[in-house]
């Protein structure tokens, strides 16, 4: 699979790099040390000493995200209800890199990554609370930011079934027959082509990579905001399927205030679109552990 895959990077920041880059536009850091975090489809991330934490775009399509990000991110301060990564260094590009950074406080945390059901049924209040009010930020103030607006086409299931079908035939060989006739059957059973547009703010990309749990197995951080966007709700909403066992969703979506049925729809479909993606990123990059735990998101979320 590899070549041309869409989280391919078109230039890379390695550990000396980061040093010097950061280092030159804020001395006060060019003593500590710089150590590779991870990197997402379209930011590399290197931990400062032990305080910071900072993203560099991989990729051309992810700068206008790092710059919204900028603006946007600190303004949403007085609406998050879980702890999030606030910019306080905005980094320019230059000759030696060609993209704007940034640079947050240390979020501690893990990932939620083999949580038992019991775990994630405490986090269910939590999540809606945080999206309840992520979602009640005004839309012509994120618009105003640069925030771009459906830029995935969220509503549109046909399109969305035809690439799930291509990514099912992509990831066969690495699903056991009852777990790829359970998504099968599941994708084949989507009779709707449309959902009704609703714009909220959304985080855009709400999944196990992008949040942070306590030593309680609760989340505690909500991480990578690069695709902030104005659309579909159920876009977030997804985390009630991918995330939460089927007997918390009732009190998610209530304290959330309630979704339709097509929400519900698209929510559920969004919650196994996702983790599709996340699976074929993980067996691109030979990463058992995430492709074992996005697997369980899919099946999480085709249960009742």
């Amino acid at each position: 699979m590899g070549g041309s895959n869409v989280w391919d990077a078109e230039w890379e920041v390695n550990e000396e790099q980061a040093r010097i880059l950061i280092g030159r536009q804020f001395p006060q850091l060019s003593s500590k040390q710089v150590k590779r975090l991870g990197w997402g489809w379209d930011n590399t991330v290197f931990l400062i000493g032990d305080e910071y934490v900072f993203r560099f775009p991989r990729r051309r399509i992810a700068v206008g995200s790092i710059r919204m990000e900028g603006k946007l991110l600190p303004k949403l301060e007085t609406y998050m209800t879980i702890p999030y990564p606030k910019p306080l260094f905005f980094g320019e590009a230059s000759d030696e890199y060609p993209a704007p950074f940034l640079g947050y406080a240390y979020m501690p945390g893990d990932f939620p990554i083999g949580l038992t059901e019991e775990r994630r049924a405490l986090s269910a209040e939590t999540l809606a609370r945080f999206l309840r009010r992520l979602h009640e930020f005004p839309v012509q103030a994120a618009l105003k930011c640069g925030v771009p607006q459906d830029h995935r086409n969220l509503t549109d299931i046909a399109s969305r079934k035809v690439k799930m079908e291509d990514f099912l035939t992509k990831v066969v060989e690495h699903l056991s027959p009852e777990e790829f006739d359970v998504i099968e059957a599941y994708i084949s059973s989507l009779q709707k082509d449309r959902v009704e547009a609703v714009n909220a703010l959304l985080h855009g990309d709400l999944h196990f990579k992008n949040m942070l749990v306590n030593e309680n197995g609760i989340v505690s951080g909500i991480i990578d905001w690069g695709d902030l966007s104005v659309g579909h709700p159920a876009c977030d909403l997804s985390v009630a399927y991918s995330f939460l066992p089927p007997y918390a969703r009732g009190v998610f979506f209530e304290t959330y205030g309630g979704a339709d049925e097509e929400t519900k729809l698209l929510a559920r479909l969004i919650a196994v679109y996702i983790p599709i993606l996340i699976l074929m990123q993980a067996i691109d990059d030979g990463n058992e552990a995430i492709a074992v735990e996005a697997k369980s998101n899919i099946m999480r979320a085709l249960s009742d």
